[in-house]
């Protein structure tokens, strides 16, 4: 019964926290493109959170070494992704110490270990391409997906910079963004880098996904398997009785 209680109680919760997110967002959320079997696609959004997000936000629930994963040897993994001198089995951890993270920003940048499993795929890539210029916020940012962001747009030189247009009409007040300043990546290429970046975000949230799959697999083969052995054997057993 406790039991039964403590589950209602976490699903509730959930549920609570997903219209929360929801509501956070003023426009529709993009399709994430999101293929956690794509190597490729998470070694260079692993190189793209090392170089763009580790410095602030930690994943102190993954290991460098369990990159190896996705394909990466241990040389590659100290050569590509760890900049700080750590050992190849130690946590990813942000450079940025809370206090000043806290005193910079107003709040300690989170952890992101899990953050595609909370946020969910979409909200990530949706608000990763929706910072758009605003002077009247203490970073000189704001965002169409999570309205005064504490979070400066850290990826503009590829993007360039966005700036809002709102526009009346009988459904309310119509939010869209234009490219006012383009940056070194066009936009296909931006959302292609964000994408690899949500996709290894999501890997980031449950590393052994895709060996968990395969088990499954294996052991819904071998559960049906059985149960033709099992029913051959009932054949078998009863066919002089009846």
């Amino acid at each position: 019964m406790k039991k039964i209680i403590s589950n209602a109680i976490v699903f509730v919760f959930c549920l609570a926290s997903f219209k929360l997110f929801a509501a956070e967002s003023a426009i529709p959320l993009d399709k994430a493109p999101v293929d956690i079997t794509d190597n490729a696609s998470l070694q260079r959004g692993a190189e793209s959170f090392v170089s763009y997000c580790l410095t602030c936000h930690g994943a102190s629930f993954m290991r460098y070494n369990r990159h190896r994963d996705i394909g990466l040897s241990n040389e590659e993994i100290l050569s590509k992704l760890v900049h700080t001198g750590q050992k190849v089995g130690g946590l990813m951890q942000s450079a940025m110490r809370k206090k000043e993270g806290e005193e910079w920003f107003g709040v300690i940048p989170p952890d992101l270990s899990v953050i595609a499993r909370s946020r969910g795929a979409d909200w990530l890539y949706s608000y990763l391409r929706a910072f758009y210029r605003d002077d009247a916020t203490a970073t000189g940012w704001n965002n169409l997906v999570f309205d005064r962001a504490a979070m400066p747009h850290v990826l503009y030189e590829l993007q360039g910079e966005q700036k809002l247009i709102t526009k009346a009409s009988d459904k309310g007040e119509q939010k869209t963004l234009s490219l006012e300043k383009p940056g070194e990546l066009t936009s296909v290429e931006y959302d292609k880098f964000v994408g690899d970046l949500v996709n290894y975000l999501v890997y980031l949230g449950e590393p052994h996904a895709n060996s968990r799959k395969e088990l499954g697999l294996m052991v819904m083969a071998f559960l049906f398997g059985m149960l033709i052995l099992s029913y051959v054997l009932k054949r078998e057993y009863w066919k002089d009785i009846h």
